[in-house]
């Protein structure tokens, strides 16, 4: 018995003892947690059920070169409600008025908010959606309403702000300009300006703002103001004139609708600065319709065709290896170079012609002849002169995405006998349609090659922060010499070489077209047909002030395919309806100007004036504003038909007139 009591003993002995390890323990966990891991768990609770929220800043505007507004960010707000948050008292009291507010807003009855709201006070939702993805004024609105005026801790105000950015022009120049994208793999890219100077400049520092864990996945801000408030980016002024980019928009759209192109590009460059004045970038959806894709424009690097044609002769003529009067055989349209036939799109050839009229008439043969001839021998010499152009180097520019030249020279890839012949005509090589025009733009700015310029400053408000001169890529391409040649024959392309379609004797134009066959390598090019069709010059062509390109590609060949059909008329377009609306000259340094042509042109204007009293004098071929002057200062009404120089009137010359009669010119 004895034994067993003591047993007995012993078991509780040891289960006390255990007891009182266990509560050793758990008082040495407690005075852990509590002395040395408090705020270790501390952190980590405090992670579950508060977090810090970054708060994006509103990126910078985007301003044209007039300050008319490119891109901007547009703040939006969802406006939410805690239903718990409020006393009953305070609940009761306002929610009539609030519900009648929100009717007011939204045209919903007040019955629908009041049975809404009290169904989320009885479910406790505190983060009941009440408005999503409003504007500013609109959010002013709301937190006056009653209830929400009083604010987070009272009324249950819940504001979250989002900013969305927003371009004004619409569409147009929306590549260049620049926009928000998530690529696969889910990171934010940014082309355009947007992406070239949003880190540095448009960007702004983030806010930060407390948000705490309701359940459910949602987070309510824990006040009603932040706890680092974000500043925003600065204002980048572009050098895009919005009305030389809706003239260069809309007359590159009516021609690629036209003939069912693929896509197309026009760049306008302000010629002594560089500044682009306009870029657009088109293509085609599957419905048919057009829409800023790509920036082609800055990206694509294709064969550039015979708009490089230019450039070879001037090679050629740098190098003195022909001049202007050298005579090139071109025989009846074809040639054989190493094995491969050459033709010209002149159907029975051009025969024996000069250098210059080669490049006028646009011969494959008369350019593949003079460079295969001049440096076969020596091909190094030709790419080098290239190379000393820049052609083989990208131009270096802000925005991302800038594609490749190529120029191939003995031991690359493409590199053959027939290397020179191809190259001289637009093949065998791959240029962008900017790098194209910078080098046209050099031959307006009389051998001075210039960076093409996006930007030329950076503002807070109105204070400036950055500002952006011209940058010089090549003091001088060629000798003074060679450069007169070129831009003689460049102007003579447009009287009477391959562009003379375009050609107006009261508006000068200088450049050359282009049309280059693409995807030639695939099985099918035989029955489809594939053409990229360009135009690159400068106007005027005396004293130029902007330099064009205009590339489409895959034109209708039922349609055309030729550059100046396809592109030329875009260029034309452009540089008319600039000179038409938008003034160029700033001042008038006097108005002494002797011109003997206007001299003449007003002597027979009053002369005229001075003849006919009573009878109809003929007004055809007078500037409209003389013509108009005249006949009202007959007595007559007139009306017209269009701009320019009167090419008809309805009174015929002789015939007797009466006061306040009605005579129509028709204008030219």
């Amino acid at each position: 018995m004895a034994t067993n009591e003591k047993n007995i003993l012993n078991r509780l002995y040891f289960v006390a003892g255990c007891m009182f390890i266990f509560a050793v323990a758990v008082l040495f966990k407690l005075c852990s947690i509590q002395f040395i891991d408090g705020d270790k768990y501390r952190s980590l609770a405090e992670k579950r059920t508060i977090k810090s929220v970054t708060i994006p800043a509103n990126r910078g505007n985007v301003y044209d070169s007039e300050g008319s507004l490119l891109a901007t960010s547009v703040p939006k707000y969802d406006i939410r409600f805690d239903a718990v948050t409020p006393s009953s008292k305070t609940f009761e009291k306002y929610l009539k008025p609030l519900c009648d507010s929100l009717h007011v807003f939204t045209g919903k009855p007040s019955s629908y908010y009041q049975n809404i709201l009290r169904k989320a006070r009885a479910n406790r939702n505190r983060y009941h959606l009440i408005a999503r993805n409003i504007g500013y004024s609109d959010y002013i609105r709301l937190r006056n309403f009653p209830l929400l005026s009083l604010g987070a801790f009272k009324g249950g105000l819940i504001v979250e702000q989002k900013t969305k950015r927003e371009h004004p022009m619409g569409g147009m120049a929306e590549r260049t300009i620049g926009y928000e994208r998530i690529d696969d793999q889910g990171n934010v890219t940014r082309p355009g300006i947007d992406g070239a100077f949003g880190v540095k400049y448009l960007r702004g520092t983030d806010g930060k703002r407390l948000k705490q864990n309701i359940g459910k996945g949602q987070w309510k801000p824990i006040a009603d103001y932040n706890q680092v408030e974000p500043k925003d980016g600065y204002d980048v002024y572009t050098t895009i004139n919005v009305n030389i980019q809706d003239i260069a928009h809309h007359a590159l759209l009516k021609q690629l609708e036209y003939y069912e192109a693929e896509h197309g590009c026009v760049i306008v460059m302000e010629v002594e600065t560089g500044e682009i004045k306009a870029i657009s970038n088109l293509g085609r959806t599957k419905s048919g319709g057009y829409y800023e894709k790509l920036n082609y424009a800055v990206g694509e690097s294709h064969e550039p065709g015979s708009t490089f044609k230019t450039m070879a002769l001037m090679a050629a003529l740098e190098d003195k290896v022909v001049d202007t009067a050298t005579v090139v055989d071109t025989g009846k349209g074809w040639k054989r170079f190493y094995g491969r036939t050459i033709y010209d799109s002149h159907h029975g050839g051009f025969g024996k012609i000069s250098v210059a009229r080669a490049l006028e008439v646009s011969s494959n043969i008369g350019l593949a002849t003079l460079i295969d001839e001049g440096y076969s021998k020596n091909p190094e010499k030709f790419i080098n002169r290239i190379k000393d152009w820049h052609l083989d180097q990208p131009l270096g520019i802000p925005i991302k995405g800038e594609g490749l030249p190529m120029i191939p020279e003995p031991g690359h890839a493409k590199w053959s006998r027939n290397a020179l012949p191809s190259m001289s005509y637009g093949y065998n090589l791959r240029l962008t349609p900017l790098q194209t025009l910078t080098f046209y733009n050099a031959i307006a700015n009389d051998g001075v090659m210039v960076k093409p310029r996006f930007i030329y400053s950076v503002k807070e408000l109105d204070k400036p922060i950055e500002t952006f001169d011209k940058e010089v890529i090549n003091e001088k391409i060629c000798s003074t010499e060679t450069l007169k040649e070129i831009q003689a024959i460049l102007e003579n392309v447009v009287k009477h070489g391959t562009g003379k379609s375009l050609y107006n004797p009261y508006f000068s134009m200088a450049g050359k077209t282009g049309t280059a066959q693409t995807e030639y390598w695939m099985a099918d090019w035989k029955e489809n047909k594939r053409y990229v069709s360009s135009f690159a010059g400068y106007f005027p062509a005396v004293n130029p002030k902007y330099s064009c390109i205009v590339v489409i590609h895959k034109p209708s060949t039922k349609k055309g395919i030729y550059g100046a059909d396809v592109s030329g008329p875009v260029f034309k377009r452009i540089a008319q309806k600039i000179f038409t609306d938008t003034p160029i000259i700033d001042e008038v340094n006097t108005l002494q100007v002797a011109d003997e042509s206007v001299d003449k042109e007003f002597d027979g204007f009053y002369e005229t004036a001075q003849t006919y009293k009573t009878i109809m004098p003929t007004v055809v071929g007078l500037p409209v504003m003389d013509a108009v002057a005249l006949l009202e200062n007959l007595g007559l009404e007139v009306e017209m038909e269009g701009l320019g120089r009167v090419k008809s009137q309805s009174i015929p010359k002789g015939q007797k007139i009466k006061k306040n009669q009605k005579v129509v010119l028709k204008i030219s």
